[in-house]
């Protein structure tokens, strides 16, 4: 298996090389050549694999440079009870006949990012001892990522992280998360913008190659194809878990704001899963709802981007939708590249010609959640199932609902726990939500942050000051 550019402009890699790469250096995102296949007899020999095993089978199909052994031992480290709350890793949490959340919540951050980025602090640090080699992750977050990328690389060999977060647009209990890790190798760089701010930042400093090449820097976000096989795994454990045999239909609804997790949704389809559909939920900032409803996408600019009581998700440019649309227009990399810079020059692009296939072909449908929406989703949730969900499930839980049907189970990927939302949990049901007693006393401990304009020079010069050598 070897790994090329959305944008054609790449020689194959192997995965160890994208693993530290980031952005492709033609400014594309790194793909493999071709989706391995997962026959019906596989999957069923898979069921009473734990998930640490199962994450072993499906990552060995994308890693094309490391012994299974190790893999195995990569992903037993990573997924352990000790480091999630969850004797299975990732329970099934029913609501009611197949209607159920996949709980992705159980680790250290409380998020679903955690089931990916748990792996990769492994992999990481595996791959730089063997190289011998440093890297300085560059990266952006509207909430979730920072923190679950911050506690799985605090104090790795090799590795320090300068995380970027939207100044006031996350909650107070993501804000210290990240801000209260006082480890060396963390650097949190508070941004005056929104989202899409910080990450235009990350993809600019990674598009200077030669500043790039020096500081040895990579990315932890979405952009990074390791992410996003990571969470592969959890549609085929879900699916394992929700279908009644071979060939059995399972539907994934997904709360989505930079189309991270629904590609992975997408990209276990075309290996081979029987998912019948992915349904996409946003909030207001609905850019990729329009698109699959119009099939015309076009990004807002920050002052269009809202602030939303689901922020993880208040994000108006997607930065995975590149890997869908080069699978969309049959994997030519000349197009993606000649519509991206469509897209700089005129702000959005057309691909309303392919609408019939977003559904028909790929699964995908979508649907918007307004902040009324979550607020009576939440509270309902609650009375109906004795379930307390945080507001971007809430999200998924809605627009699922729109789209079951009878006999095809559905799974709505649960996002984070109501504690990181715990203002947006009170306004729904009265009452604040419950902490872990183990983050009980979170928000007391002293912040390390650094404040700054949202400005590519100050951040580069940040990162020139602090990197190490």
């Amino acid at each position: 298996m070897k790994y090329i550019s959305t944008r054609a402009g790449m020689q194959p890699l192997s995965f160890s090389d994208i693993l530290l790469e980031g952005l492709a250096p033609d400014g594309g995102l790194a793909v493999p050549e071709h989706y391995p296949q997962v026959k019906a007899d596989t999957l069923e020999a898979w069921r009473d694999l734990s998930y640490a095993e199962l994450a072993a089978q499906i990552l060995g199909l994308f890693v094309d440079d490391l012994d299974k052994d190790t893999l195995r031992q990569l992903t037993a480290q990573a997924y352990q009870s000790s480091v999630f709350d969850s004797p299975d890793i990732v329970p099934l949490k029913p609501l009611q006949q197949d209607f159920a959340l996949l709980g992705l919540s159980q680790g250290p951050t409380l998020a679903f990012k955690d089931m990916a980025m748990q792996f990769l602090g492994q992999i990481f640090e595996y791959v730089l001892d063997q190289r011998q080699t440093t890297l300085n992750i560059v990266g952006a977050t509207s909430g979730d990522t920072g923190s679950a990328a911050e506690y799985a690389l605090r104090g790795k060999r090799g590795v320090s992280v300068f995380m970027l977060s939207p100044y006031g647009r996350m909650s107070a209990f993501q804000r210290a998360q990240m801000y209260s890790l006082q480890d060396e190798n963390i650097h949190n760089l508070s941004v005056k913008g929104v989202f899409d701010d910080c990450q235009d930042i990350v993809k600019a400093l990674s598009g200077d190659l030669a500043f790039k090449s020096a500081k040895h820097l990579g990315a932890v976000n979405s952009i990074n194809w390791a992410r996003i096989a990571a969470q592969v795994v959890y549609y085929f454990w879900g699916w394992l878990r929700a279908s009644n045999g071979p060939g059995q239909k399972v539907s994934f609804a997904v709360p989505s704001g930079n189309f991270g997790n629904i590609l992975s949704g997408h990209i276990a389809r075309q290996m081979g899963l029987p998912i019948h559909r992915l349904v996409l939920a946003t909030n207001e900032n609905n850019v990729l709802e329009e698109f699959f409803r119009t099939g015309i996408y076009r990004p807002r600019p920050a002052t269009h981007t809202y602030a939303t009581s689901s922020p993880s998700m208040d994000i108006s440019r997607a930065s995975n939708f590149e890997r869908f649309v080069f699978d969309l227009l049959g994997r030519d990399g000349q197009q993606v590249r000649h519509l991206w810079q469509q897209l700089a020059e005129q702000g959005s692009f057309d691909l309303s010609a392919y609408l019939p296939e977003f559904e028909a072909r790929y699964g995908f449908v979508a649907g918007v959640s307004t902040h009324a929406d979550r607020l009576e989703t939440i509270r309902r949730v609650q009375a109906e199932y004795g379930v307390l969900i945080d507001p971007h499930t809430a999200d998924g839980v809605k627009v699922a609902e729109q789209y079951r049907e009878p006999g095809i189970p559905m799974l709505v990927l649960e996002t984070a726990l109501p504690a990181k939302f715990s203002e947006t949990i009170e306004e729904a049901t009265g009452a604040p939500a419950p902490i872990p007693a183990h983050l009980a006393q979170l928000a007391d401990l002293p912040q390390k942050v650094v404040v700054m304009d949202a400005d590519l020079l100050q951040v580069r010069a940040y990162i020139e000051q602090h990197a190490p050598v």
